[in-house]
């Protein structure tokens, strides 16, 4: 264990949701105080970068309670307990944008919020799309485009992407798209 660990002491469970559970944990610092910690305790998730077969993203808008506006965004989606997060990207494709993928390549994963949450987002690459459509969920409203990789590395810089796994998956996959 590393000299930096901090131990847990107690979990007390706060709130317990669909999604998320919160908590405040009690800890020991490596200098041997004891410190609050609070947290978020998350499933995971996973983010796709979609490519169709000209060459353009398959990007979503949807509009997020917690920032009260619109994102573009890649497709994403909750792990489900116990889920494979390869399983999760392919059912997240589907049910987000209506594509399956021929290939799927992981790019690598990231935590959201690590100073208080445990979410880490599985990134991947999907390409050799085919039509296969899933039903989602039935509290998301979502509206696909397809933009160019071009058009999507822009809107990254001049800060009209704002969501944190899209820009992150995003430049993970400049190399392959090439």
């Amino acid at each position: 264990m590393s000299k930096l660990a901090e131990k847990m002491i107690s979990s007390e469970p706060i709130y317990s949701g669909r999604v998320v559970k919160l908590a405040v944990d009690t800890v020991e610092l490596p200098n041997g105080h004891i410190s609050k910690r609070e947290l978020v305790r998350h499933p995971g998730a996973v983010a796709i970068v979609a490519v169709d077969s000209d060459g353009r993203l398959v990007m979503v808008e949807q509009y997020r309670y917690a920032t009260g506006k619109v994102l573009l965004e890649i497709p994403a989606g909750t792990l489900n307990p116990g889920e494979d997060p390869d399983l999760c990207a392919h059912r997240e494709l589907q049910e987000e944008v209506g594509y399956k993928s021929g290939t799927l390549t992981r790019l690598g994963a990231i935590y959201l919020a690590p100073g208080y949450s445990t979410e880490l987002i599985h990134l991947y690459l999907a390409t050799d799309l085919t039509e296969s459509r899933l039903a989602g969920d039935d509290d998301e409203f979502i509206e696909i485009s397809h933009l160019t990789v071009a058009d999507v590395l822009a809107k990254i810089a001049g800060n009209v992407i704002q969501d944190a796994k899209t820009i992150a998956a995003v430049m993970l996959a400049r190399e392959h798209l090439k």
